[in-house]
């Protein structure tokens, strides 16, 4: 399989940053890297056990190795909050990809976020189960509530707000976690937002989607 440069004729090459979502390591995803060339910072919470910071500690750590620009910043999940303080500070950052973005209002109490994971998680392909499982393990239950106690609270679309790049908000038409009017709200947050939504994919598109996903990235 051949795997796409960020090449453009006449310009400096464009770098593609991945931040794993909540839980999640570079293996999630794998073989979205398979088809384009793409460097994974894992941070706390996110593919690394130990102390979470406050999201703006989190920014600054992925803004510390995010290497030369211009970079195309993704986020997956619970990442996309981090990526999206991340982006509005630093001018490396020319363009951010949201991938089912949270974190919804509705979801930040423990029954509405237990509702709708298990909702996703119905709809998600079986075969992902033993692979998200491994990577949950590896981070740990103390990192990931950790996570998710400092970037629940957090209001993703007044983040927004501050990012003066393109940003693309992609959600799949069967995600829970991320439903259609949470990702209409924060792409309409961003000056240059707008909204791709994949049909039949749920939360994990990094997973199941990633032709999808790298038509997104490349365009």
């Amino acid at each position: 399989m051949a795997v796409v440069s960020g090449r453009i004729p006449g310009r400096p090459p464009v770098r593609f940053v991945l931040v794993p979502g909540l839980g999640l390591d570079e293996r999630s995803s794998r073989r979205v890297r398979a088809r384009i060339a793409a460097t994974v910072l894992p941070l706390p919470g996110m593919g690394l056990a130990g102390p979470v910071p406050p999201l703006e500690a989190l920014a600054d750590r992925l803004l510390d190795q995010l290497g030369e620009g211009p970079v195309v910043l993704v986020g997956h999940s619970q990442s996309c909050q981090v990526v999206a303080l991340a982006a509005a500070r630093d001018p490396r950052v020319t363009a951010v990809v949201l991938l089912g973005p949270t974190t919804d209002p509705r979801l930040r109490s423990r029954l509405g976020l237990t509702r709708h994971w298990l909702a996703t998680a119905l709809r998600e392909p079986w075969w992902q189960v033993p692979l998200i499982v491994v990577q949950w393990w590896r981070t740990g239950p103390r990192a990931m509530a950790a996570l998710w106690r400092a970037a629940a609270p957090d209001d993703t679309d007044q983040r927004l707000t501050d990012v003066r790049v393109q940003v693309t908000v992609v959600r799949g038409t069967r995600d829970r976690l991320c439903g259609h009017d949470w990702a209409a709200r924060l792409a309409k947050a961003a000056p240059r937002g707008r909204l791709v939504e994949l049909p039949g994919a749920a939360h994990m598109t990094p997973q199941t989607h990633p032709d999808e996903v790298v038509a997104i990235l490349v365009t």
